[in-house]
C-alpha cells in the first residue's frame, strides 16, 4: 500500500525580473480548496496594486483524487496559469498553492516570454520551499486491560504508532495515529496481546 505523500517542505518567496517586469513567486500549504482560495484572497490584498495574480493549486490525497485550478489572470490564455500548474504537477506535490504576481515593466514579452517567465519564477519559488515525504494515517481508538499497557506500548513503538490521548478507569482508552501500510499489522498483533479481549474503532 502506498501511504505517502509529498507537500512542500516550507512556503517561500521568490522574484525575478525580465525586461522591466517583476514576477513575485509564493507557495502556500492548503490541504482544502477552501484554504487555497483563503491565501489566494490574502494574497491578492497584499498585492492589490500588481497588474496580474496569476495562480494554480492541487489539493487532496491520494494524488489521484486531488483537485485543481489554475488561473492566468488577464494574462493571454494558457501563458500563466498552465506553466505554474505544471511546475507544480511536475513536481509530485499536493496541497500546494503558488500564485505569480505580476508588475509590468513597461515592455511586451509576447506568449513565448510568459510562460518561461512564469516558468521560471514558479520554478525557483517551488525549490526554495523544498520537498516533504508525509503519510496518510488512520486513527485507532483501543480498550485493553491495564495489564498489558506496557506490552501495547511496546508494539505501537515498533509500528511507529503515536499515542495522541489516554484515558485511565477500569480499562485503558488509547487513541493512536498510524500510518495506513502498518494498521492492520498493528491491530492483528493487538488482538494477539490481549487474546481477542481489545476493542478496536476505526475512523
Amino acid at each position: 500500500m502506498n501511504d505517502t505523500y509529498h507537500t512542500i517542505a516550507t512556503e517561500s518567496v521568490s522574484e525575478i525580473k525580465v525586461k522591466g517586469s517583476r514576477f513575485i513567486a509564493r507557495t502556500r500549504l492548503a490541504s482544502t480548496v477552501e484554504e487555497a482560495r483563503s491565501q489566494l484572497e490574502e494574497i491578492r490584498k497584499q498585492e492589490h496594486a500588481a497588474t496580474h495574480n496569476c495562480y494554480a493549486y492541487i489539493v487532496g490525497v491520494p494524488k489521484e483524487n486531488a483537485r485543481f485550478k489554475r488561473s492566468d489572470d488577464g494574462e493571454p490564455g494558457g501563458t500563466a496559469g498552465k506553466p505554474i500548474y505544471d511546475v507544480i504537477n511536475g513536481s509530485k506535490v499536493t496541497n500546494l498553492l503558488l500564485v505569480v504576481t505580476r508588475y509590468f515593466g513597461g515592455t511586451k514579452l509576447g506568449s513565448g516570454g510568459l510562460v518561461k517567465a512564469y516558468s521560471e519564477s514558479a520554478g525557483l519559488a517551488l525549490a526554495k520551499s523544498g520537498v516533504k515525504e508525509n503519510f496518510i494515517t488512520d486513527h485507532l481508538r483501543v480498550e485493553i486491560d491495564f495489564s498489558i499497557y506496557d506490552s501495547l506500548k511496546k508494539v505501537a513503538h515498533r509500528h511507529g504508532a503515536i499515542e495522541t490521548q489516554a484515558d485511565y478507569s477500569d480499562r485503558v482508552a488509547l487513541d493512536y495515529q498510524i500510518r495506513q501500510s502498518r494498521t492492520a499489522q498493528f491491530m492483528a498483533e493487538i488482538n494477539e496481546l490481549s487474546k481477542g479481549q481489545a476493542k478496536i474503532e476505526k475512523d
